[in-house]
């Protein structure tokens, strides 16, 4: 199991590279993260959503995602609540406060769903999540040493260099948690480095003798991390940083529960493409060619936030002006005229007026759509391979002129003019021959999104190889052993 000093220290990345490189070394392997906090999440093959980044690891395992490979998933639907998503599905939409008092009761269901991975892999590789050493958190944990302690789980802690501080919150980390988690630390890993890694020499010497387990690594940033499907929101923040190169230019308003945000990293690794991350505060620039409204864990809050920012006015003058919108999802409904939540799914029942650039009214519901698609674009005839992963019901006379079709059936929107699309289907661009059409000559004939992922999942695997220890990292594993 590897757990982190902190959030965002490279556990999901230190999992995905080892699952591509044992299963490089013919070993069936699988991911397993028993609880994950995230809005981009992925429909499994078993008709139900997992993280992101466990989706990742799975494909990095050459497997097929499943919902046991992450059976409780947390979805924030605003500051202090979360809907709670078990072995795929919808359960509840709680307070924190209501979820950390009764998260124990989740622990027989993680067991189970660990219990049925192993029985069909020679190897499972565990991410812990956030934080090992929130000691405030350890009673009824289920996600780090709670489920280590059950399982009777090796541990190997990752902190990140790059950071600052990785000696103290290594060290610091074994020092603050229970003995009796202590004990089951089998080894340090020291992630990110930047430069001479001999130079580090004299810490691994530190750490060993500190801690009184091995110390892994360290292993060297790998710049190439970017081109993954980023699971965290704090990838948001990279995104917004990015230089500016392409001449197709697309504005993305950054909803506070923007959801599925990888959506983008297609657009993103077009080089005739430019993607804008819009911030809170600041205006949707006059000059882009395309806005696109994102997927949202809570959309008429998020619809609300859009208004709050004066993007609304901006999105309004674009269209006016002659541009071009597009909403996926959540994005999808507030082009609408109407979402209506009656039985308060996403906060107080009640029902919020859209944009009014689509003829279409939306009416929330408790059943979640979880599901792979094939559909065809309608405007080009250019294949899209997407899912769908929403609650909610769209009607209106724009439905006669579908987005795409599935099969015979109508998908999305599009408005009289053509200018405004809405569609359900998630991970649209990555499907390399309507992402062309789409964007016309911005596209670059030579990108093969796909194949980018396989390459870059290989090159990490690699980079892991050549700065760990794999086979000392092989022997600290332990055979199942639940109560």
């Amino acid at each position: 199991m590897f757990m982190g000093t902190g959030s965002d220290v490279g556990k999901s990345l230190i999992v995905a590279g080892l699952c591509r490189a044992f299963a490089n070394r013919g070993f069936r392997v699988a991911p397993f993260k028993p609880q994950n906090m995230s809005n981009n999440a992925a429909v499994t093959a078993d008709a139900g959503e997992i993280g992101r980044a466990q989706a990742l690891q799975a494909r990095a395992s050459r497997r097929d995602p499943i919902t046991a490979m992450n059976p409780v998933l947390l979805k924030p639907e605003g500051e202090t609540g979360s809907q709670v998503v078990v072995r795929g599905k919808r359960r509840a939409s709680l307070s924190a406060r209501q979820y950390w008092a009764d998260r124990g009761q989740l622990l027989p269901e993680v067991l189970a769903a660990f219990t049925e991975l192993a029985a069909d892999s020679d190897y499972i590789l565990v991410e812990g999540a956030g934080s090992a050493s929130e000691v405030n958190l350890r009673a009824n944990d289920i996600a780090n040493f709670g489920f280590a302690r059950a399982a009777n789980i090796p541990v190997v802690l990752i902190g990140d260099i790059h950071r600052g501080g990785v000696i103290a919150s290594l060290v610091g980390t074994l020092a603050v948690i229970d003995p009796d988690d202590a004990a089951l630390v089998r080894a340090s890993l020291v992630n990110r480095f930047f430069g001479d890694p001999a130079l580090f020499d004299s810490g691994k010497a530190f750490l060993a003798e500190k801690m009184g387990v091995p110390s892994l690594g360290p292993v060297p940033n790998f710049a190439d991390a970017a081109k993954l499907p980023a699971e965290d929101a704090l990838a948001l923040d990279t995104i917004a940083r990015e230089g500016q190169g392409g001449s197709f230019h697309i504005a993305v308003p950054r909803l506070p529960r923007i959801a599925n945000f990888d959506d983008l990293d297609p657009l993103r690794a077009e080089p005739g493409v430019t993607v804008t991350l819009v911030q809170p505060g600041e205006p949707i620039p006059r000059s882009v060619d395309l806005i696109l409204l994102p997927g949202s864990k809570s959309t008429r809050a998020d619809l609300d936030a859009l208004r709050q920012n004066g993007w609304d006015i901006d999105i309004l003058a674009h269209h006016r002006a002659g541009g071009s919108v597009l909403g996926i999802c959540g994005g999808y409904q507030m082009l609408g005229r109407t979402i209506a939540d009656p039985d308060g799914l996403e906060g107080p029942p009640g029902t919020s007026q859209g944009l009014g650039l689509l003829a279409v009214d939306t009416i929330l519901s408790p059943t979640k759509m979880l599901r792979t698609e094939n559909a065809v674009h309608a405007a080009t005839g250019a294949i899209i391979s997407g899912y769908h992963m929403h609650m909610g019901v769209t009607a209106g006379p724009d439905r006669d002129r579908p987005f795409a079709h599935v099969d015979t059936d109508p998908e999305g929107a599009v408005s009289a003019d053509g200018r405004v699309m809405g569609t359900y289907l998630h991970g649209l661009f990555a499907a390399d021959p309507f992402r062309r059409a789409f964007l016309g000559n911005a596209s670059s004939p030579d990108l093969s999104y796909e194949a980018g992922i396989e390459a870059t999942l290989d090159a990490l695997a690699a980079h892991l190889e050549t700065h760990l220890d794999i086979d000392g990292l092989l022997s600290l594993a332990a055979p199942l052993d639940l109560p």
